[in-house]
C-alpha cells in the first residue's frame, strides 16, 4: 500500500476524531482505534463522505495482546506507519489525594502510562520504516488539587514521550508533543461540568494547527 497511513488511538470523539478527520483530508488512510464501535462507525461515515478512507479497529489500548496484534497488522498489511497520533486517555474522577480509588489509580496507570510504554515499543519499528511522526498531547494538570490520578499519570506519559523525543533527536521517528488549547471534549466536561463551552477552542481547529505543524 503506497498511501500514507495514520494511526489514531482514541479516535472515537473529541480531538482524536478531529485528528482522524483532518489526517484523512490530507490524504492519509486512517487506522482509527477506540473502544466505542458506534462512534467509530460515525467517524468512518464522516471521513468517507468527505472523500477519505479509514479502517476501524475497535480495540482497548489497555489490552497488551490486542496492541501486539495491531502492531503486527500494521507491519504485515501496510509495511510501516507514517503518523501515530495518541489521543486516548483515562480520566479518573476528581478526588482528594488520600481518597483516590485504587481501581481508578490502577486504570489510570494502565491506560495513561503502561499502555503507552508498550505501544512505543511496538510501533517504533513501523514508524522508523517510514521516517514517521508520533504525536502526543500534553494536559498540564500535575500538582493541581483533586487531579492526583489524572495529573500524575498524564505527566508520566508526557515525561516518557519527552525521553523518546530526546533519544530520537537525530533519527526517526520524530516525536511531537502538542499543547492544544482547552476544547469542549467529554473529558474536560467531566472535570469542569458547569463551564461555558462556547469559550473553548474548536477541536477541528486545534487538530488543523497540529497537523500543519507536522510538516
Amino acid at each position: 500500500m503506497t498511501q500514507k497511513l495514520a494511526l489514531v488511538t482514541g479516535a472515537s470523539r473529541g480531538l482524536g476524531a478531529a485528528m482522524a478527520e483532518g489526517l484523512a483530508a490530507q490524504g492519509y488512510h486512517v487506522l482509527a482505534v477506540a473502544r466505542t464501535v458506534g462512534a467509530l462507525e460515525e467517524l468512518d461515515d464522516r471521513i468517507r463522505s468527505a472523500g477519505g478512507s479509514a479502517t476501524l479497529a475497535p480495540m482497548d489500548i489497555g489490552e497488551a495482546a490486542a496492541m501486539q496484534q495491531l502492531a503486527q497488522a500494521i507491519q504485515g498489511r501496510w509495511g510501516g506507519l507514517d503518523v501515530w497520533a495518541h489521543c486516548a486517555v483515562h480520566a479518573a474522577p476528581l478526588s482528594p489525594a488520600p481518597h483516590i480509588d485504587g481501581k481508578d489509580w490502577s486504570k489510570s496507570m494502565l491506560i495513561n502510562v503502561e499502555a503507552v510504554r508498550g505501544m512505543i515499543a511496538l510501533l517504533e519499528p513501523a514508524l522508523r520504516a517510514r521516517s514517521g511522526i508520533a504525536v502526543f498531547f500534553d494536559d498540564k494538570r500535575a500538582g493541581e488539587k483533586f487531579f492526583g490520578a489524572y495529573g500524575a499519570t498524564k505527566a508520566a506519559q508526557i515525561a516518557l514521550a519527552r525521553s523518546w523525543q530526546a533519544e530520537n533527536r537525530n533519527i526517526a521517528p520524530r516525536v511531537i508533543i502538542a499543547d492544544p488549547a482547552p476544547m469542549p471534549t467529554a473529558v474536560r466536561a467531566r472535570f469542569f461540568p458547569g463551564e461555558d463551552r462556547d469559550k473553548l477552542g474548536n477541536c477541528h481547529d486545534e487538530a488543523a494547527k497540529i497537523i500543519a505543524a507536522m510538516s
